[in-house]
């Protein structure tokens, strides 16, 4: 961040959100290949590496199977990413004025902040994103949304909504990791300019993964499941695993999927997808604070 810079709230909403354009754009297909590990009904169709992961998925759905369910993330993403950056910025300011001296723990609690805030958005942007990246054959986010919409109403596009504000709030632990990347690297570049900011800004994405990758394996379970979602016969066994009873849905609520998963799965199943999900955090990562700090900088 920059530090000691009394900045506009709309630059940093600005920045924030043409730095969520650009990361998402570099990362998306290797958040396709987390989500198909990840759901239950899919990951077996996909043994093997990363590289086996993505050459399976071009080969039966063209490149074009990569970015399915882009469009959702597309149109609120970045919006999105510019109220992370503008909340935390304002939930720095509020306990630290002037940013340069903020200390590690109030950078984490703004960064919290911001996670918590961006939850509103998240949640039905990241719900309809998920149906549709489970679905191999074709779909459209309009119809994906008005399919749930249909079937729940508003409570069924914020299905999810506790263990997305949980994994959001793994911010704190991404914007801290980049504050402390900063200090070490270049503690005395104001502009926060160059090689550090890419740098920083890898090691703030691997850290927030690591930090929140459970809470996120969890949340697209959660999401995954319920009316609407993909139904196959990979999930009954499951069920028939974790429960007496086939009619209910392990992936029901946050604290049943920590459960279920762990008694069908074992405690590997909560790291499921980390593979890709680090590799792809890094240039993402770079991208989202190379711009960030660029557009901050032309405007400061």
């Amino acid at each position: 961040m920059a530090a000691a810079a009394d900045l506009n709230p709309a630059v940093d909403f600005f920045a924030g959100t043409l730095a969520g354009l650009g990361g998402l754009v570099a990362g998306f297909p290797f958040d396709t290949v987390k989500v198909r590990l990840q759901t239950p009904e899919l990951a077996g169709h996909y043994r093997g590496s990363l590289p086996r992961t993505i050459a399976t998925i071009v080969r039966e759905e063209r490149i074009f199977g990569l970015y399915k369910g882009i469009t959702s993330p597309l149109l609120t993403f970045a919006l999105m990413n510019g109220l992370v950056f503008a909340s935390y910025k304002f939930f720095l300011r509020l306990q630290c004025p002037l940013e340069g001296n903020a200390s590690l723990t109030q950078i984490t609690l703004a960064g919290m902040g911001s996670g918590f805030v961006s939850a509103v958005i998240t949640t039905p942007t990241e719900l309809i994103k998920i149906r549709q990246q489970q679905c191999i054959g074709k779909s459209t986010a309009r119809g994906v949304a008005a399919g749930i919409f249909k079937a729940g109403g508003i409570a069924g596009l914020y299905r999810g909504a506790l263990s997305t504000a949980l994994r959001d709030s793994g911010y704190g632990a991404y914007f801290a990791s980049y504050e402390a990347a900063m200090r070490v690297l270049a503690p005395l570049d104001i502009n926060r300019t160059g090689w550090p900011v890419l740098v920083a800004g890898g090691v703030a994405g691997i850290v927030g993964w690591l930090v929140t990758f459970p809470l996120d394996v969890v949340k697209t379970r959660v999401q995954g499941s319920g009316v609407g979602a993909l139904q196959v016969s990979g999930i009954e066994s499951i069920v028939a695993r974790s429960s007496n009873t086939l009619q209910v849905n392990p992936y029901r609520t946050t604290w049943s999927t920590i459960v279920n998963s762990y008694r069908a799965e074992g405690l590997a199943v909560f790291y499921r997808g980390l593979t890709p999900t680090l590799i792809r955090a890094v240039p993402v990562n770079m991208v989202t604070f190379g711009i960030f700090e660029l557009v901050v900088n032309a405007f400061g």
